[in-house]
């Protein structure tokens, strides 16, 4: 980064609010050096007009930094025993990097920050909107440091090297709080950290925050309020389940009703609820908790996940007397959750009596409203959405200061809601395959994940390439 900054006689300085200028003293920086520098630390840059004098100052704090880090690492060449690491974890450079990079990580709005060690460095990666990109590349020697100073955040044993360890960071920092889930595991090359970013306004938004259609909305709350039944919510690791579970929950939520959740992990603590946490070492599973859930006279029920027969079967027992209960599965869409509960040795006609719907969902990052273009839909993209009219206008991404030139700035849900009526509940009862429940719920009107998708880009709000992202056969 100096060396970049020193070649096109310019310098970076951040604020105490986190923004960034890059100041220059006689030759404006380029665009392309700026958009370069943008990717680079995943936030907008300001420029400002400065002094010779300043930017050589400010060059000067660059350079004492990247001294003291490698004063750093030739210390942790001599770093051989716990003790001398976790001293060496506690030096300013050390603390002062890890700080940086968390406060980088919330600013580009990153969910999950990846510490991966190979042969030759530590590879630090971001996953923003879903997408993973490279941040830094650290020397190898500050490798162990680095790791042992989250693991100290974390409240880990940094002298444990061989078994995988899970913990959780809550720390605050300049005018941030940060709330982290972190992951260890060992590997080859050393031990893998991943970081989970938990935003609490993710569970503090209500159903109309979700982005779904008014409809569906309408249609998936009045699925929530039924006094009892199951209420399921598919789709693949990071779709946005539990933001929807929550969601659900928090809408229900008042002092008339009782609920109750079984979690792995409790990522996040609502006021009014009960939750409970898996802990496989002491027994107490899903399906455990849940049999245990049964005895504390609950009105709503929540299970983070059913993923064994066992907790399929007591969570139709605990809707069969009375209770509402919410979950979630992996499968591909809102049918193939039937589908799922039947391998489960579900009796279909149990399962026909008890499932009020499924909701399934993806994820598509939405395009930048400041820089997206717009321009015909070409014939390829019309066939690969399956879309058999007049080409349409749609948007494209483009990339600018305020997306950090990616293009997209968040994400936007895409939903699949299937309602169990008494026809289908009577497919259901007959052990009706996947088709036949497409079919049926075609014939009712039911919008697909990729007819949601299609929407969406002829709404102007994601790209064709997004949308191709989540296509299932129909």
């Amino acid at each position: 980064m100096l060396a970049f900054l020193e070649a096109h006689a310019c310098a970076l300085r951040q604020q105490e609010n986190g923004d960034w200028e890059l100041l220059y003293a006689q030759q404006k920086p380029s665009s392309q050096v700026q958009i370069m520098l943008m990717q680079a630390l995943h936030a907008s840059i300001r420029l400002r007009e400065s002094t010779p004098e300043q930017v050589q100052r400010e060059l000067g704090y660059w350079q004492e930094s990247e001294q003291a880090l490698q004063a750093v690492e030739e210390e942790a060449l001599e770093a051989q025993d716990d003790h001398h690491l976790r001293d060496l974890a506690s030096e300013a450079p050390i603390i002062r990097y890890v700080n940086q990079m968390l406060k980088k990580a919330i600013q580009a709005r990153t969910s999950d920050v990846h510490l991966e060690p190979s042969e030759r460095d530590l590879r630090v990666r971001f996953r923003i909107d879903g997408v993973m990109q490279d941040i830094d590349h650290v020397p190898k020697r500050l490798q162990a440091a680095i790791i042992s100073r989250i693991k100290i955040m974390a409240n880990l044993d940094i002298g444990e090297r061989r078994l995988p360890q899970d913990g959780r960071i809550r720390y605050p920092l300049d005018e941030l709080t940060l709330d982290l889930r972190v992951s260890t595991l060992p590997t080859q090359n050393g031990e893998s950290v991943v970081m989970r970013v938990l935003d609490r306004g993710d569970v503090q938004v209500g159903l109309q925050h979700l982005g779904m259609p008014a409809h569906l909305q309408e249609a998936f709350q009045r699925l929530v309020q039924h006094p009892n039944g199951i209420l399921l919510v598919t789709g693949p690791t990071g779709s946005g389940k539990t933001t929807s579970l929550y969601a659900a929950l928090q809408s229900i939520n008042s002092v008339e009703r009782k609920i109750i959740t079984v979690e792995d992990p409790v990522e996040y603590q609502i006021e009014g609820i009960n939750q409970i946490q898996v802990n496989a070492q002491v027994g107490l599973t899903f399906a455990a908790g849940l049999r245990s859930i049964l005895r504390q006279d609950p009105d709503v029920i929540m299970v983070g996940e059913i993923r064994d027969r066992e907790t399929a079967a007591i969570a139709v027992e605990s809707a069969l007397t009375g209770h509402m209960v919410l979950s979630t599965l992996h499968t591909n869409d809102a049918a193939g959750a039937v589908a799922r509960l039947l391998e489960m040795e579900i009796d279909p006609f149990l399962l026909a009596a008890t499932l009020r719907g499924v909701l399934a969902q993806r994820l598509l990052r939405r395009l930048c409203s400041a820089c997206c273009t717009w321009s015909p839909m070409t014939p390829v993209q019309a066939q690969l959405l399956g879309w058999q009219d007049t080409l349409p206008e749609i948007a494209h991404a483009q990339g600018c200061e305020h997306c950090f030139g990616s293009g997209y700035h968040g994400r936007i849900g895409v939903y699949e809601l299937l309602p169990v009526d008494t026809s289908l509940a009577g497919l259901i009862s007959q052990q009706a395959d996947t088709l036949q429940i497409k079919a049926h719920a075609r014939q009712q009107g039911m919008q697909s994940l990729n007819q949601a998708a299609l929407a969406l880009v002829l709404e102007g709000k994601t790209s064709v390439e997004e949308a191709l992202k989540i296509r299932t056969g129909e």
